[in-house]
């Protein structure tokens, strides 16, 4: 897999936004514990689709391709959590997470494909 394909380069800019969002919810909302989970997961998204590109078989690849999924899951919870705390507004909210929903449905993607090829 090529490492200048849309999966790894909207993981990287999607990335790039969770630490944007996590320097805003800690310097203008004083949040900090939501926030970190946020950061964990928003960017490991990215790490884990990088680690996928690089991986030793399919089934790593799989492997990988289904964490970074997972934390998708797990970004989109803490990026409702946070609107519905009042720390987003629905705007930022909404703006975030369809970014986050388009990694989820690539991810998707890449998974059925993968899976229906080689298993």
């Amino acid at each position: 897999m090529k490492s200048s394909n849309i999966i790894v380069s909207k993981s990287m800019d999607f990335a790039v936004r969770i630490v944007n969002l996590y320097k805003y919810l800690t310097k203008e909302k004083s949040e900090y514990i939501l926030s970190k989970q946020l950061l964990r997961s928003g960017t490991s998204i990215g790490a884990n689709v990088n680690e996928a590109v690089r991986a030793q078989s399919t089934a790593d690849f799989v492997a990988k391709m289904h964490i970074a999924l997972k934390e998708s899951g797990e970004t989109e919870y803490w990026i409702k959590l946070l609107e519905k705390t009042d720390y987003l507004s629905k705007v930022q909210a909404d703006s975030i997470l369809k970014d986050c929903e388009e990694l989820i449905k690539i991810l998707v993607s890449i998974l059925k494909t993968s899976k229906e090829k080689n298993f």
